[in-house]
C-alpha cells in the first residue's frame, strides 16, 4: 500500500502547478539572460557552427545526456550534421568518432562532470572548439570551452532541490533555440525537413505531390470540341470522376466533373461539347507543392475537390491526384 512521504501535504494538482510555476520562472530567467552576455555567446556559437563544414559532436551524461541526445536529434533533422558521443564510451575508444575540425557541444549543469574529462582533454590536444552549456561559469567545463553558454541559476522544481527539473528544461530550451537559429541561418525549408524525415505523418505531409500523382496515359484529358458522349467514355476509362479540357498546345483550359455531367445529361450528348459544360477556372497545383498543401487546397472549398490536376509552368497537365492517394499515403 502506497503511503505519502512525511512532510508532503500538497495535492497532486497543487504539486503540478508549483512545478510549472517554478519552471516558468526558470524560462523567464533564461529569456532575460539571452538579452545579456549569454545572448552574445549564443550568437557566437550559432555563427561558429554555421560556418563550419565539419560536424557537431554533442555530448553529456545522466539527465544532461538525455537532453544532449534529444538536441542532437533535432539538430540532425534540421540540417546540422551531428552525432551523439557518450562520454563513458568516448574514454574507451569512441573518441575515434571525432574527426578533425569537428566542434563539440557539451551539456553539464554543474560543469564538473568527471566523465567529460577525457573528451575535454582530447579536444584541447586536437584543437577542437568546445561549446559548453552549463549553469556554472567558473566550472571546469566552462573554463575548457571556447564558447561557454552559461545558464541562469534557477531553483529546481523538485521540493528537495535534487532531481534535475528546471535545469534540464533550460538546457532543452537553449538547445532547441540553437537548432532553430541554425535552421533559419541556413535557410532550411519544410522540403529539406521532409527529405530527412520521410517516415510517419510528418513524412507524408512533407512529400512533394509529384511523388503521389498519376501521370502519362492515366490522365483523363480531352479537347474542348469533344462531344459529351466521348467525355463520358474518357471519364469512365480513367476513373477519376473528372476530365481535363486542353487546347491544341496541351494547356489546361477547364475541368469537367461528374456533377457537370449530371447537369448536362438532359441535353444532346453528341451536340454538346466539353467546352460547353466545363469549369473554365479549375484549381491546380504545381508538381513541387507539398502533399499537405494539396490536401488543404482540396478541402478548403465549400464543396471539397476529390481530384486535382498538377500542371507545369505552361499550365499543361503533368499529373492528377485523387483524395484517396493522399489518404493512402498516411496523410489525414
Amino acid at each position: 500500500m502506497h503511503r505519502p512521504s512525511p512532510g508532503f501535504s500538497r495535492t497532486a494538482l497543487e504539486s503540478a502547478l508549483q512545478t510549472v510555476s517554478i519552471e516558468r520562472k526558470g524560462l523567464e530567467a533564461l529569456e532575460q539572460a539571452l538579452s545579456g552576455p549569454l545572448g552574445i555567446a549564443f550568437s557566437e556559437a550559432v555563427d561558429r557552427i554555421a560556418e563550419s563544414r565539419a560536424r557537431l559532436i554533442v555530448t553529456g551524461i545522466g539527465k544532461s545526456g538525455h537532453i544532449a541526445r534529444k538536441i542532437q536529434a533535432t539538430l540532425a533533422s534540421t540540417g546540422t550534421p551531428s552525432l551523439f558521443l557518450h562520454p563513458a564510451e568516448a574514454a574507451h575508444g569512441d573518441l575515434g568518432m571525432v574527426a578533425p575540425g569537428d566542434l563539440i557541444l557539451a551539456f553539464s549543469n554543474s560543469g564538473e562532470t568527471a566523465e567529460l574529462a577525457a573528451i575535454l582533454a582530447y579536444a584541447a590536444r586536437q584543437n577542437h572548439c568546445v561549446i559548453a552549456v552549463t549553469a556554472v561559469g567558473t566550472s571546469a567545463l566552462a573554463r575548457a570551452a571556447q564558447i561557454p553558454l552559461v545558464l541562469p541559476t534557477s531553483a529546481e522544481a523538485c521540493p528537495m532541490g535534487l532531481a534535475p527539473t528546471t535545469s534540464t528544461l533550460l538546457q532543452l530550451a537553449l538547445g532547441d533555440a540553437l537548432a532553430i537559429a541554425l535552421l533559419e541561418k541556413r535557410g532550411f525549408t519544410a522540403r529539406d525537413f521532409g527529405a530527412f524525415h520521410p517516415g510517419g505523418l510528418l513524412g507524408a505531409r512533407l512529400r512533394p505531390i509529384s511523388d503521389l500523382m498519376h501521370t502519362g496515359d492515366a490522365l483523363p484529358l480531352g479537347q474542348g470540341s469533344l462531344p459529351l458522349r466521348s467525355v463520358i467514355l474518357e471519364m469512365t476509362r480513367k476513373s477519376f470522376g473528372c476530365m481535363g479540357v486542353i487546347d491544341d498546345n496541351g494547356e489546361l483550359q477547364g475541368l469537367i466533373t461528374d456533377a457537370d455531367l449530371r447537369r448536362a445529361l438532359s441535353g444532346d450528348l453528341d451536340a454538346t461539347t466539353a467546352a460547353d459544360v466545363m469549369n473554365p477556372a479549375p484549381v491546380t497545383a504545381s508538381a513541387d507543392t507539398l502533399a499537405q498543401d494539396v490536401l488543404h487546397l482540396m478541402n478548403q472549398r465549400e464543396r471539397p475537390i476529390t481530384s486535382l490536376f498538377i500542371v507545369d509552368t505552361a499550365h499543361r497537365p503533368v499529373g492528377i491526384v485523387h483524395i484517396h492517394d493522399l489518404l493512402r499515403s498516411g496523410l489525414s
